[in-house]
């Protein structure tokens, strides 16, 4: 789980790092529209998980496809939304907003597959959103005056979240039908096609370093995944699920160290009751499971 967490964080740091704003020390990187980094990693992922489709002799196209479809349809849009908000949000907020995604999971699960919410999740989902509020009230340290934190891109990182649980509701309801691997290759196979039309009208050719750049945004993409997987399927979950918010912590210290994002105190503590809310509801969920 935490190696799973690291390569997200380099993941979402080269993403950052591809983005709009010059970078203090990588001068000479061109900046790269959100989509085509979605499609650079959405190839990598597909050639990844082909080889294994087809060395495993399994089905392709999977059993229940309107659920894969629905996984792969909202995945997709979940991820180039918060591709976008990396880029104009401090690394920092961008991640710990897209931790909201295991709050909508459980608000999902509870409508689509009948689970019960136990009453005492829900003063920790209110304080999750409480997080929030202050992340939109709040404002970095060495911002101007009347410059915080855009609404705007705060807004569409919480579309973000809530299309992820979405994805994670569809991945539980595929548990019974489909191989992990599977789940996988639909989201490339969804997303390839679309993000080649968003690149006709906005992409940015590579050069030298910025090849490798991409290329390892796919592979610890996909490491990522998979060591997540491995520890979901192995691990005890309510042992190792506070270690997947170690996310939030390599964010800031990235974000303070590269990038010199300095937050305010409002961020600070909005992004620890986000994830302290998110946290708290997971062990919760897992220990109303067993």
């Amino acid at each position: 789980m935490i190696a799973s967490g690291l390569c997200f964080a380099i993941v979402n740091f080269l993403v950052k790092l591809l983005g709009p704003a010059e970078i203090p020390g990588f001068p000479d990187l061109q900046s790269y529209p959100a989509h085509e980094l979605v499609l650079a990693r959405s190839v990598v992922s597909f050639v990844i998980s082909m080889a294994v489709i087809k060395r495993c002799k399994l089905p392709v196209f999977g059993t229940n496809k309107k659920w894969l479809i629905i996984r792969g349809v909202s995945g997709t849009i979940a991820l180039t939304i918060f591709f976008y908000t990396l880029h104009h949000l401090p690394l920092a907020v961008a991640t710990t907003v897209q931790y909201l995604a295991p709050i909508f999971t459980i608000i999902f699960a509870m409508i689509l597959l009948k689970e019960r919410v136990r009453n005492i999740q829900w003063p920790f989902i209110i304080l999750a959103f409480l997080g929030i509020i202050l992340l939109a009230l709040g404002k970095p340290e060495n911002a101007a005056e009347t410059e915080g934190i855009s609404i705007f891109w705060l807004g569409l990182g919480i579309i973000s979240a809530v299309l992820s649980g979405v994805a994670y509701v569809s991945i539980m309801k595929l548990k019974a039908t489909d191989q992990p691997i599977t789940i996988v290759l639909y989201f490339p196979m969804i997303a390839i096609p679309f993000m080649v039309i968003l690149c006709f009208w906005d992409f940015t050719f590579p050069n030298g370093i910025e090849w490798l750049i991409l290329l390892t945004i796919g592979i610890f993409t996909q490491l990522a995944q998979i060591s997540l997987t491995k520890a979901l399927h192995e691990g005890l979950a309510s042992s190792i699920v506070p270690f997947q918010y170690l996310g939030a912590i390599y964010a800031f210290l990235i974000g303070y160290f590269i990038f010199l994002e300095e937050l305010g105190t409002s961020l600070i503590l909005g992004m620890a009751l986000v994830v302290t809310g998110v946290i708290v509801n997971s062990l919760l969920r897992v220990k109303a499971k067993k």
